[in-house]
């Protein structure tokens, strides 16, 4: 279950996401492209270990299909994420595969990333508490889960942006894990997706 919440947290920040406040001004910031891709750098310090892992990639956001997030360095792997089901793949071997009819998470992952999609509040508001602030050209958001097992999983996530979310933070209080995730170079429309990632949704 902990890799589950953690790809909560990576479906959220690949999307727009409001803060409950000021949610019309967040609201008005935020670009809704119906294609988002871009590279992502992730470093996570886990508890007792020194040297963080770092890692980076590809990430692709698609409104009407899912989220892929391909890891490039140090080893490449491939997540996709749909409405039926979430696949890991090295190379072209699956090495996880969780399908929505027999994996209830699935569901919820799926309610959570398409409600970000639609700028749907209330799915997300049943997982977690919101808080939000803007200045003229960048906003911050802070999610808080609102049960203990959620919060013992994942902890709380910030987010950070403008026109598109830019940073995430990962805080698992519980495990004294750190995830941070930096997002650039982002391209939207149908040109932002290579041929490779466009055939592997």
């Amino acid at each position: 279950m902990k890799r589950t919440f953690l790809i909560v947290g990576l479906a959220l920040v690949s999307l727009p996401l409001l803060g409950a406040a000021p949610v019309a001004k967040i609201q008005a910031m935020l670009a809704k492209p119906k294609i988002l891709c871009g590279r992502f750098d992730q470093t996570k310090q886990l508890a007792g270990i020194n040297k963080p892992l770092v890692s980076n990639g590809r990430f692709c956001a698609v409104a009407d299909k899912g989220v892929l997030w391909r890891s490039l360095k140090p080893f490449p792997s491939t997540l996709r994420l749909t409405r039926d089901e979430i696949v890991q793949l090295q190379g072209e071997r699956v090495t996880l595969h969780l399908d929505a009819k027999k994996e209830p998470a699935v569901r919820m992952i799926h309610s959570v990333l398409f409600a970000a999609l639609t700028g749907d509040l209330g799915q997300i508001e049943k997982l977690f508490e919101i808080d939000g602030s803007a200045s003229a050209d960048r906003w911050s958001v802070a999610l808080k889960a609102r049960t203990p097992s959620l919060a013992k999983t994942i902890g709380n996530i910030a987010l950070e942006g403008g026109a598109y979310v830019k940073q995430i933070t990962l805080n698992n209080d519980a495990g004294g894990d750190r995830t941070t995730i930096v997002f650039s170079e982002i391209q939207v429309g149908e040109a932002a997706m290579t041929t490779e990632e466009a055939a592997l949704f």
